[in-house]
């Protein structure tokens, strides 16, 4: 496979804030539907809160790339899924006399059919987080505590 680019563009606006998108992601020209406001996280001097932060798309990277590769690699094995969701956390941390996003805890749930298919979510939830390819990028720590649930036709998912 050939290397691969992806383009972002970000543009500050006002105090700690700006507009981040991408040239690849737009609808037609001048369309801002596909950018996101991008701020200083509040935990900082003048930090603005309810605005995605480094920190917070840092994280997403990560948990988005485990449902991406999950995706891929359950159609692979044939996993018969209901629901895939993933509760992530990044810890920001200071070492050495710089902040380092120094671990990533994902939480991922899979809701499953039939008990036959645990074991099989399992593996493919492992296989999943061994080959994502933004966990693969990073230092950070990577920390999975997967939770399967059998579906029952009674509750509402």
């Amino acid at each position: 496979m050939e290397a691969h680019y992806y383009s972002i563009d970000v543009e500050w606006n006002q105090e700690r804030k700006g507009m981040m998108c991408s040239p690849e992601l737009k609808l037609s020209t001048g369309d801002t539907s596909s950018c996101i406001e991008v701020a200083t996280p509040p935990e900082f001097p003048k930090g603005i809160p309810g605005i995605w932060s480094p920190e917070h798309l840092f994280t997403a990277s990560v948990s988005s790339c485990l449902m991406t590769t999950f995706l891929a690699i359950a159609e692979n094995f044939k996993l018969e899924f209901l629901r895939f969701s993933c509760k992530s956390k990044g810890k920001l941390d200071q070492v050495d006399g710089k902040f380092l996003m120094t671990e990533i805890i994902l939480e991922p749930t899979v809701v499953i059919m039939h008990e036959k298919d645990r074991e099989r979510a399992e593996r493919v939830l492992q296989k999943s987080e061994a080959a994502c390819l933004i966990s693969n990028s990073i230092k950070s720590k990577v920390s999975m505590y997967p939770t399967i649930l059998l579906s029952n036709e009674n509750q509402i998912l």
